[in-house]
């Protein structure tokens, strides 16, 4: 669901980085400089994690489409919803200028819609109150906890892709493309975005469950008062957690699928495959054309050394793998950064105080 900039305006553009650039503000606020060096080390490799996740497309049978990962919700379970997503913001700025996976000028509604819904209101209209509910407590107390994860992780996927991919097509829709009706943009991205949320809902409860079986308090809102205990340490859970991170962005990223993700499907189709055309827009020649976009990807030429996930002007596979792996562990080393300098700022805050 990463936008281009040929489907923004410049003041829908600059709107939507504003909205971000508050709640990335708000965020870094709220969260406390003890809070955010408890969670550096989960926060580090869960961000990792959905960055080499991104990665693998999976198709949607019968559709001629793939989706994939979008994270928000894991993140915000593992880590809370403000944390959650400044990590979600790293992870699209980095795929961005380094990878050139969705416009320089779409970054802020990139942001917006593939993080915001899932961070905040995945974690308080679903997450929060699932697993702070008494459902299904005469289970017993780690059944129920199992099932409250399965339940909020598949309904907070399904229902806050809906809203990302339902803001995609308003501010396109604000951004005056012509070519995308309104309404039957809605209807080819709705329900594709139904299929693809079901499927990370699934990816999404079997980490979160793993992560509760091993440590549950590295999860928000679990009680661990009431005899829920882990099987694994701290340091094995993460290791574990950071294998899969090699595995899947340096192997498994290899066997992603060639079709179109939900947004490019909705746009232009498949039909080389014997699907659809959908909107059937030219990718050559669509959208809005400006000079704000043109400065973007200029920019984004000179940043994006890994294009497309690979070498330069190569079909190498070895081009995913290295791509898997130099991204995550930029992932990795900008989260403890931004950690690093966000207590640095309020400890000379503070100071200043005193």
């Amino acid at each position: 669901m990463h936008m281009a900039d040929a489907l923004l305006a410049p003041a829908v553009a600059a709107t939507m980085y504003a909205a971000s650039a508050v709640t990335v503000g708000a965020s870094v606020k709220t969260l406390r400089k003890d809070e955010a060096t408890a969670k550096l080390p989960t926060m580090s490799v869960t961000s990792a994690l959905v960055f080499a996740g991104q990665m693998i497309n999976y198709t949607i049978p019968g559709t001629g489409s793939s989706g994939h990962l979008c994270g928000g919700m894991m993140l915000s379970a593992l880590l809370g919803p403000q944390a959650g997503f400044l990590s979600m913001v790293v992870i699209l700025t980095i795929q961005c200028l380094f990878f050139a996976d969705g416009g320089l000028l779409a970054l802020g509604a990139n942001c917006w819609n593939m993080a915001f819904y899932g961070c905040f209101v995945g974690y308080y209209l679903l997450w929060r109150p699932i697993m702070r509910s008494k459902l299904f407590g005469k289970l017993g107390t780690k059944a129920a906890g199992r099932i409250k994860i399965v339940l909020a992780s598949i309904l907070g996927c399904v229902i806050t892709l809906q809203l990302g991919a339902f803001s995609v097509v308003l501010e396109t829709s604000l951004s005056g493309i012509t070519e995308l009706p309104f309404g039957a943009f809605v209807g080819i991205m709705q329900p594709i975005h139904l299929a693809i949320g079901l499927i990370e809902g699934l990816i999404t409860s079997a980490v979160l469950v793993f992560v509760y079986e091993a440590r549950p308090e590295l999860l928000m809102d679990v009680s661990c008062d009431n005899g829920v205990s882990g099987r694994c340490s701290l340091r094995t859970t993460l290791v574990v957690l950071a294998a899969a991170v090699v595995v899947v962005g340096g192997g498994l990223s290899l066997l992603a699928s060639s079709n179109p993700d939900g947004l490019e499907w909705s746009l232009f189709g498949n039909t080389e495959a014997g699907y659809s055309q959908n909107m059937g827009l030219d990718e050559e020649s669509y959208g809005v054309s400006s000079g704000a976009a043109e400065a973007a990807e200029s920019i984004q030429e000179k940043t994006a050394f890994l294009p497309d996930y690979a070498f330069a002007n190569s079909d190498s596979a070895a081009g995913t793998t290295v791509s898997g792996l130099v991204g995550s562990a930029v992932v990795a080393g900008a989260a403890v950064l931004i950690c690093a300098a966000g207590g640095f700022f309020r400890k000379k805050k503070a100071a200043a105080k005193a």
